[in-house]
């Protein structure tokens, strides 16, 4: 007969209330703890939202470049932004408009990659770039001025296209748009 580990009850002669060894005891609250962890952890790693994706046009020096960006709208999705995300190709990347140009702040908190920021002023002229910034760090990166956008682009992308602040970028949401 198979015996379970730590499983079988005993019984306390004094009170007649069942016992259960200590292993069996650590072990259930151990899957407890662990079971709530997960669940915990996929609460917060809810399916990646359906964002609308755009192209969106870089002109740089070097040329013309095309890439898709998932725009943000609502503030849950400016909220939950690249978190989670293990990988974005180079054309590829999240737009966060706003329609008030303000000195926008980001951070990297829950997420797994590096990303370059582009801070994006109202006439699509990028202001300033916060290149390779550090996974998960809870550090406040501000756009330093005031921008109506920040594109996040996979870490090292914005120099791999050639884009760096004073180039453009164009799209409908801002005033060059073509």
């Amino acid at each position: 007969m198979a015996r379970r580990l730590g499983f079988r009850p005993s019984t306390d002669a004094s009170t007649s209330v069942p016992r259960y060894s200590h292993r069996a005891v650590s072990t259930t609250a151990l899957f407890a703890c662990v079971m709530a962890a997960i669940l915990c952890a996929m609460s917060l790693m809810s399916p990646v939202l359906a964002l609308r994706r755009e192209t969106m046009t870089l002109v740089t020096s070097a040329g013309e470049k095309q890439v898709t960006v998932e725009i943000t709208e609502s503030n849950e999705e400016k909220a939950k932004g690249l978190m989670f995300r293990t990988k974005l190709a180079d054309d590829q990347g999240m737009l966060f408009f706003y329609d008030t140009p303000q000195d926008i702040t980001m951070w990297m908190r829950n997420t797994y990659i590096p990303l370059d920021m582009v801070f994006i002023r109202g006439d699509g002229v990028i202001h300033r770039i916060e290149a390779r910034t550090e996974p998960l760090s809870e550090t406040i990166i501000a756009a330093q001025g005031q921008v109506s956008a920040c594109l996040e682009l996979a870490g090292g992308a914005a120099e791999r296209l050639g884009l760096k602040a004073g180039d453009t970028v164009r799209h409908k949401l801002f005033k060059n748009a073509k």
